[in-house]
């Protein structure tokens, strides 16, 4: 096993990972390791844009209450507090590196999404914010010369000993080669788990290893209940799908059902911009009493030279799929971001010394039940910076303790039914752990769960085992914190509990051989 030592281990590439690495670079020696290539990730697909306050007749107040409207109740006060108010500083860091945002007459272009009362959405090449931001990082972190690059890593154990973290262990499934990364301090980055669902937008390793890892060291994870479900993807009779931006809606296209009715401004008053989980559900439904299995957003109504070029991505994509952005598009709701994650504090630590999360792995207490349109790539900044400065600041030199340095290994035997097991759980989390959820169908998702990790033949440090268990203990989780709150509240919608309840304005929380138990919202301010 090759066994290397760094100052600081990130592990994943998306904005939260590269930001935290080349702002880490500035103070030691940074290893990345990616489960894919570099560019694969869900920053690198984000379309929206990214929220912040930049004009002077915005206000950092304002972003708050419409982050916190989002929220549904379950924000912590103090890291929204933080987001907000160090967000157009991360803004004016990287613009000062060379970030080129769009603009309109010398000034930044601001666009509007679903829950914000403001116009504070920058973008980059229209409809690829994610896309050129992360390029951008890229650029800033492949020739770094503190920088080591790992793509094509899968993390397979993180390296803890009495609730202190050392580093981690990965596999190149490419060449069949482990890896021993030791180092000072390790940043969980590797994204949401939105791939577990039959239907998302989000890229198929996405699948919440990073989850499992935590989980497995003793960290507490929280509020996995919580999944958006994002309103618009692209329907297609094969499956095909990619995310139709929310700032598409932003300019005023609007949804229709079956009947060619505009549905959404008889549901709430901000019609086709209510948060996503009314939106979503709203879809939901009308697919549901018409049969249907899409709506259709309509842009007939607006500018179609504007919409193509305000959206060149999103037109392009549905050219190659035959159809005409500037009429209609056909849409359905898919698993998008996950809300909840690894339990951190307001400088982006877990409960495990040394071991940081941040990006849609973490549950910082910034999004609530309900993320707000475009908070997720700020979020990445604003504490992917807070972890390596309280990571430099407070992380004295500790005695090493021996490191487990057992290889994994690969038996292809597995590997097809390890395949049909995903796709298994997959369609039974599309149907049953979706946007609406009841008691008896989350209680069927778990019992078909168990009865695979009864008979499947684990091998302990093989590929496809690990693998399989990572996806299994993520839907658990996800399901248990599912049945165990009994409201509907956010991205989280109980059929059989449609109303809110005062007693559960909490936070869940799941940790290794613990039942799952609820802990109060803090509502105090940093003032």
């Amino acid at each position: 096993m090759l066994h290397k030592k760094f100052d600081y281990l990130v592990i994943g590439s998306g904005l939260a990972g590269l930001y935290s690495a080349y702002y880490a670079s500035r103070f030691g020696k940074v290893a990345i390791l990616t489960k894919s290539k570099i560019d694969v990730s869900n920053s690198y697909y984000a379309q929206g844009g990214i929220a912040a306050v930049t004009d002077p007749e915005d206000f950092p107040q304002y972003h708050l209450e419409d982050t916190l409207t989002a929220g549904r109740g379950l924000c912590d006060l103090i890291p929204v507090e933080i987001l907000v108010n160090e967000g157009p500083d991360r803004i004016q860091d990287i613009i000062d590196l060379g970030m080129q945002f769009d603009k309109e007459n010398g000034k930044l272009a601001l666009g509007l999404e679903g829950g914000h009362h403001r116009r504070r959405i920058l973008h980059a090449g229209g409809d690829s914010t994610g896309k050129e931001m992360t390029l951008f990082l890229i650029k800033q972190v492949v020739n770094n010369p503190n920088i080591e690059i790992f793509e094509n890593h899968m993390v397979f154990e993180l390296l803890v000993e009495n609730k202190i973290c050392a580093g981690a262990k990965s596999y190149n499934i490419t060449d069949n080669t482990n890896l021993l990364i030791e180092a000072k301090n390790t940043i969980l980055a590797s994204g949401g788990a939105s791939a577990v669902y039959q239907r998302t937008t989000n890229p198929h390793t996405t699948v919440g290893d990073g989850i499992n890892l935590a989980y497995k060291a003793g960290a507490e994870i929280a509020d996995m209940e919580f999944i958006q479900f994002h309103p618009s993807s692209f329907y297609s009779k094969e499956g095909y799908t990619f995310l139709i931006s929310e700032a598409v809606r932003g300019e005023g296209a609007h949804l229709l059902n079956s009947k060619g009715e505009r549905f959404m401004p008889a549901i709430h008053p901000l019609a086709e911009l209510a948060p996503r989980d009314i939106v979503a559900r709203s879809i939901f439904n009308q697919m549901k009493q018409s049969g249907s299995n899409h709506v259709i957003l309509n842009l007939k109504h607006l500018d179609g030279e504007k919409i193509k070029n305000r959206f060149p991505s999103i037109n392009k994509n549905c050219e190659s799929s035959g159809v005409d952005m500037t009429q209609e598009i056909p849409i359905a709701p898919a698993a998008h971001y996950m809300v909840g994650g690894i339990k951190t504090g307001i400088h982006a630590e877990t409960n495990i010394s040394r071991l940081y999360a941040c990006g849609e792995l973490a549950s910082s207490g910034v999004m609530g039940a309900n993320r707000l349109a475009s908070n997720s790539l700020l979020e990445c900044l604003v504490f992917g910076k807070r972890a390596v400065d309280h990571a430099r600041e407070t992380n004295l030199l500790t005695d090493p303790f021996p490191l487990n340095k057992t290889e994994l290994h690969i038996n292809a035997d597995l590997e097809q039914s390890f395949l049909n097991h995903c796709n298994e759980i997959a369609n039974e989390m599309n149907l049953k752990a979706g946007i609406v959820r009841n008691h008896t169908e989350l209680t069927e998702v778990i019992s078909l769960l168990e009865s695979i990790e009864n008979s499947f033949p684990f091998e302990a440090y093989e590929y496809y085992s690990v693998r399989l268990q990572n996806l299994i203990k993520v839907c658990h989780l996800l399901t248990t914190a599912a049945l165990a709150r009994q409201e509907s509240r956010g991205g989280h919608y109980r059929e059989d509990f449609p109303k809110e309840k005062s007693r559960f304005l909490t936070h869940s929380i799941q940790q290794i051989n613990k039942e799952i138990y609820f802990v109060p919202v803090d509502h105090r301010s940093q003032d």
